[in-house]
């Protein structure tokens, strides 16, 4: 019986050669494919060994303020005791709050040895950006933070407005959303911290920005606690603007400590506190020639400015939206 025979074809051998390209464009590639592994790296090493120096963050804080400049006025320095702690309530939180850093200890501007600034949770969940922030002095904005700073004595610089803040901006205007940002309110009022207002003018200037608008864009931006936007500086980069700002610290509105304060008292603290910022606003504006305000579908004014006019240069906006985050009442 004869077997059947298949005579297969012999195997066929493929052999393939990427044809030499210039040498920068080989280094390029390779470095955007492999370099990423080692610049993670020397970020890594880096941030532990210089970071982590004092003499390193405050080199970080006084060449940043160079850069816009950024200033900072006290309307009454004297007002202030060292010893004591202070909340220092300040807007607007613009696409990034970045004024406040004129505020912090390491700039040395302050008579407070212990100070520090809180910043929006969604921060310290970000990767290599919570280290070199929380190295800076900036610690998360929770209730529990808030509290425990304050017992020990650390005063605590806090956005009111908060990361959300920013679903309300308008071109062309400062606008500050406080009708229920009462939260910093009253944990002043439990640990007896007098309450400061402070407003930095110039920085809603150092990026340009869009973000989308309607209801569904309001209602992801309240799931996630964080208003995300597209913003850009110098050449479309996240480098700012050199715009000046000027930062002005109010004097500091005095309260008394009160364990368990009620709705009505907390309420009429954060009236002053409004009224406050108002004011300082109003003393200041005419300097730094902000320009004239926007009227939104979904803002009204303060209640102590009822004016039926536009002024040449812009005020305040008092947002009626009901929703918290941040700071808990």
């Amino acid at each position: 019986m004869e077997s059947l025979r298949i005579d297969s074809p012999p195997p066929s051998t493929a052999v393939f050669t990427e044809k030499q390209h210039s040498t920068l464009h080989t280094i390029i590639a390779v470095a955007i494919w492999l370099g990423a592994i080692h610049f993670n790296v020397v970020v890594v090493i880096t941030s532990f060994v210089f970071l982590s120096l004092p003499k390193a963050l405050a080199y970080i804080c006084k060449h940043a303020l160079g850069y816009f400049p950024v200033t900072l006025h006290v309307e009454d320095y004297n007002a202030f005791d060292p010893n004591r702690a202070y909340v220092f309530g300040y807007e607007p939180h613009s696409v990034l709050p970045i004024g406040v850093v004129a505020l912090g200890d390491l700039t040395g501007f302050l008579p407070f040895s212990k100070i520090k600034v809180l910043a929006s949770t969604a921060v310290f969940y970000t990767p290599f950006l919570r280290h070199i922030w929380t190295w800076l002095g900036l610690s998360a904005a929770t209730r529990k933070n808030f509290t425990s700073l304050l017992s020990s004595g650390h005063s605590c610089v806090i956005v009111p407005g908060g990361v959300q803040e920013t679903f309300h901006m308008e071109h062309g205007s400062e606008v500050v959303y406080l009708r229920n940002r009462k939260g910093f309110v009253r944990l002043a009022l439990q640990m007896g911290c007098p309450v400061v207002p402070v407003f930095s003018f110039g920085q809603s200037q150092a990026y340009k920005w869009w973000k989308p608008g309607g209801k569904l864009f309001l209602q992801f931006s309240r799931a996630i606690r964080f208003t995300p936007i597209a913003f850009w500086g110098v050449f479309g980069t996240p480098l700012p603007y050199r715009v000046p700002m000027h930062v002005v610290i109010g004097r500091p509105i005095e309260v008394k400590k009160i364990p368990q304060p009620t709705t009505e008292e907390v309420s009429e603290v954060h009236s002053l506190y409004v009224e406050a910022l108002q004011e300082l606003f109003e003393r200041h504006r005419a300097k730094y020639h902000l320009h004239r305000l926007i009227y939104s579908s979904q803002s009204r004014w303060l209640n102590t400015v009822r004016a039926l006019f536009v002024f040449k240069c812009s005020l305040f906006s008092y947002l009626s939206t009901e929703y918290v985050t941040g700071i808990p009442l």
